[in-house]
């Protein structure tokens, strides 16, 4: 009896994997089951392709934004460069400026000298019309004319209210009119501008106001 019992699983085992092809044996449903699971767990090809090229995309913006960074350092660098080289430009244009005039007033102080005595000659000669005033005169006219085509004018100051930057009050006089009060009467010595800078001041004499006494 036992020998026909393992005759008999045996011819059914050669049956059921004559059914199957030859293939092993099929494993259970709960071994068959996990791989669809495994499967699903792995994203789809178009997903990893999409993240790359937004990972792509995001670097080469922050390259591009630190590109513009860098672009707009280097502009404001070459503005600020240029504005040094103007300044600097400017500043050499107005000392050369500055010392042309020191040279001027250098010049002009000797010129000036000599215009005075020529003026305190016109002077003493009044209204002498003689040849030896008249030259003086013309020899004064032709070194002031000079001396203003160099930039330097004669400062007026008789009848104006003294002005110390520009007169220096070497004599006063009393006088008894109040509206004639700390104005220039006389003028002992010219002054000279070059610009608008006193180069030499004018020596004057000023009236001073002193109110009569009463009887």
């Amino acid at each position: 009896m036992s020998g026909d019992t393992h005759s008999d699983t045996s011819h059914d085992a050669q049956q059921a994997q004559s059914s199957n092809g030859g293939a092993a044996p099929v494993q259970d449903a709960g071994a068959a089951g996990a791989r669809p699971e495994a499967a699903e767990a792995r994203p789809p090809a178009d997903d990893v392709v999409s993240e790359a090229a937004d990972a792509e995309k995001e670097r080469l913006r922050a390259d591009l934004e630190a590109s513009r960074r860098r672009v707009d350092e280097l502009a404001r660098a070459y503005q600020a460069l240029n504005k040094d080289k103007e300044e600097f430009k400017q500043r050499l244009t107005r000392e050369r400026e500055r010392m042309l005039d020191v040279e001027r007033g250098n010049v002009a102080a000797v010129l000036l000298e000599a215009i005075d005595e020529l003026d305190r000659a016109v002077s003493m000669s009044g209204q002498d019309g003689s040849a030896l005033s008249n030259g003086v005169r013309m020899i004064r006219d032709s070194l002031l004319a000079k001396v203003q085509g160099m930039g330097i004018e004669r400062v007026k100051v008789v009848g104006l209210p003294y002005d110390p930057n520009v007169a220096e009050a070497t004599d006063m006089e009393i006088t008894p009119s109040p509206d004639d009060d700390q104005k220039v009467v006389e003028e002992f010595r010219a002054a000279y501008r070059m610009k608008d800078r006193i180069i030499r001041p004018a020596r004057v004499k000023v009236a001073k106001y002193v109110a009569p006494a009463s009887a």
